[in-house]
């Protein structure tokens, strides 16, 4: 499994090095290198680490988290505040409701169908996102309207939107009877909640490195570990049922107060999270990559497909303008806005296979296996359309679009 691991960085490494040379984004070039290693092309991916990718993209995505919350303060926040609540679910909410409406005329899907394939389509990458704006705060871009940090807070909260809803509809799909009161008063408790603790967490943790001088190396260590323990607690089944809460929300915040009572640490761990991205950023697009499942793509399907698709980038685009509606942001920034929340990528290689899983282990009633490959083909086929035009929209039009 080593030498896999060697093969897997070595490719993905090289890669990164030619996109970078032609001016694309290099996580196009480890994306491909996992869709090159993948089962679908050379099957070069040991069993076994393919297991352990799976798992590892979670931490992966905390690392990401962390380091947003790193990197905004509360004079940033006041700044982004209502926008970006309006962000992280005006316009992905639309484009899941959407899609729901749009498949349901193409593609015939009941409400039920079409609301699990609407919401998996309709979460964005914070994979692919988080690091373009990190990148783009550090050299000065949208600095004084912090436009990079809104797009930052509302994409991240956006996910939990996305998969919330799409937990509802596999519930019904499988029969479970759903309380909306409930939801309508848990949803937005879950989120208040995940942020609470993640401070009191953070805060925890400047007590902790306070009392125990050690070196930022293992700060940097107990941080992910407390991250990694936090969340998989708050994805605990028993947990889920009374309230779900938003853990990677929670760990966004953990970094926020280090930055707000500790802002020395803060920037020394900083730096170590940096480096620790490095390695993170290769194994995560690389399992992403391989998880692209090209057989289930049939022809039929490719045209309806992507309009389906290029539908609800509309839609979400439309959502976009809506919440930036009465912000001080010109057009420019609305629309380099619009364009950073194209990219999918992370939730729909995560989840994108769940309703076929269902319907394989007999767990829904009235839905065919040809369904469950439909919204998997659909999944994939956002990761390969959207990924590289959000990754390249933001590359190429951030600087052109935002004052530095």
């Amino acid at each position: 499994m080593i030498l896999n691991i060697a093969l897997i960085i070595s490719l993905a490494l090289l890669l990164n090095y030619l996109f970078s040379l032609i001016k694309l984004p290099g996580l196009l070039g480890m994306i491909i290198a996992g869709v090159l290693l993948g089962k679908e092309m050379f099957n070069a991916i040991n069993p076994e680490l393919s297991g352990f990718l799976s798992e590892f993209k979670t931490v992966a995505l905390i690392v990401i988290l962390i380091r947003a919350g790193l990197g905004i303060n509360k004079e940033t926040l006041k700044k982004v505040g209502s926008p970006a609540i309006k962000m992280s679910f005006i316009p992905g909410v639309l484009e899941g409701f959407g899609i729901v409406v749009i498949s349901i005329l193409i593609l015939g899907f009941s409400f039920i169908e079409a609301g699990m394939l609407g919401f998996i389509i309709a979460a964005v990458s914070p994979a692919v996102v988080v690091p373009s704006m990190l990148e783009l705060k550090e050299n000065g871009y949208g600095k004084n309207k912090e436009i990079p940090t809104l797009v930052l807070a509302g994409a991240s909260l956006d996910d939990v939107f996305a998969i919330t809803i799409f937990g509802v509809f596999t519930g019904l799909a499988t029969g479970a009877s759903i309380s909306y009161t409930k939801l309508i008063i848990t949803v937005p408790s879950g989120i208040i909640l995940g942020a609470v603790l993640g401070l009191i967490i953070g805060y925890l943790l400047i007590v902790f490195f306070k009392k125990y001088h050690i070196r930022d190396t293992k700060k940097t260590i107990i941080f992910i570990v407390a991250a990694i323990v936090f969340n998989e607690l708050t994805e605990l089944h028993s947990i889920k049922q009374i309230i779900p809460i938003a853990g990677l929300l929670g760990v966004m915040a953990m970094g926020y107060m280090i930055l707000e009572k500790y802002s020395k640490l803060a920037g020394r761990l900083s730096q170590k999270f940096n480096k620790v991205w490095v390695l993170a950023e290769i194994l995560l697009f690389v399992y992403i990559g391989s998880e692209v499942d090209i057989d289930k793509i049939s022809g039929s399907i490719i045209g309806k497909a992507f309009l389906i698709i290029i539908c609800g980038l509309i839609i979400r685009t439309i959502g976009v303008f809506l919440s930036l509606w009465k912000s001080d942001l010109n057009n420019r920034e609305k629309l380099f806005c619009a364009i950073s929340y194209i990219p999918k990528a992370t939730v729909q290689a995560a989840i994108g296979a769940v309703p076929l899983t269902l319907i394989i282990q007999g767990k829904t009633s009235g839905i065919s296996i040809e369904t469950g490959n439909t919204i998997l083909a659909l999944a994939v086929l956002s990761i390969i359309i959207t990924a590289p035009i959000g990754a390249i929209g933001i590359k190429f039009l951030g600087p052109r679009l935002l004052k530095k």
